[in-house]
C-alpha cells in the first residue's frame, strides 16, 4: 500500500528539468513594407515600384515577369478606361444622335443597347490575340526577351535616355491609381 502511494504521488511531478538548449541565432524573414504584419515576399525584390505587396504569394508560383506584364497591361487599360471616363464628363461624345446628352454611368448601357460593345470587343480580342500573345510566348520561352511592357514600338523614342527608370515607376504607379 505504501509502494501505491510513492507511485501515485510520482505521478504528479513532472519530468526533471534539464539545462536549457540554446541555439545559436533566430532568423525571421523580412517584413513587406506594404503590409508589415505578412513576410516579404521573396521573388519581388528589386522590381520597378515594388512595394513588397503580394499577399497571396503569386511570386512564388507564377513567373515574376508574366505578373510585371500583366500589371502594366492592366494598367494602361485601367489608365484609358479613367480618360474615357474623364472625356465623357467633359462632354466629349461619340457621333450620333444616340451618344448625345449622356452621362459617364450610362454610357455604358447605351453602348451595349446599341451594339458598339460588341465591336469594341471584338477589337481588343483582336488586338490582345495578335499583340499579346507572341509577348507571352516571348516571356517564356526567350532569355533575351523585351522587358515586360516593353512591345518594341517606340516612334517618338521615349524609351531611351536617363528618365526611363523614372517614367517606368511613375507608369506602374499610374496604373495602380488608375
Amino acid at each position: 500500500m505504501i509502494a501505491n502511494l510513492a507511485l501515485s504521488a510520482l505521478a504528479f511531478n513532472g519530468p526533471a528539468a534539464r539545462a536549457p538548449v540554446r541555439s545559436g541565432s533566430v532568423q525571421m524573414m523580412a517584413k513587406s513594407k506594404a503590409l508589415p504584419f505578412l513576410d516579404a515576399p521573396p521573388g519581388i525584390d528589386g522590381l520597378i515600384g515594388s512595394v513588397g505587396f503580394d499577399p497571396l504569394k503569386c511570386s512564388t508560383y507564377v513567373d515574376t515577369k508574366w505578373l510585371v506584364e500583366a500589371e502594366i497591361k492592366h494598367g494602361r487599360v485601367c489608365m484609358l478606361a479613367t480618360a474615357g471616363w474623364v472625356a465623357t464628363d467633359i462632354g466629349v461624345r461619340f457621333p450620333g444622335d444616340a451618344y448625345q446628352g449622356i452621362s459617364s454611368l450610362a454610357a455604358h448601357d447605351a453602348m451595349v443597347t446599341k451594339g458598339d460593345m460588341l465591336i469594341l470587343f471584338l477589337v481588343a480580342s483582336t488586338i490582345e490575340i495578335f499583340g499579346g500573345l507572341p509577348k507571352v510566348i516571348q516571356l517564356f520561352n526567350l532569355d533575351a526577351a523585351a522587358a515586360p511592357g516593353d512591345y518594341m514600338f517606340d516612334p517618338l523614342g521615349l524609351g531611351k535616355g536617363p528618365g526611363l527608370e523614372r517614367m517606368k515607376l511613375a507608369e506602374i504607379k499610374n496604373g495602380r491609381l488608375a
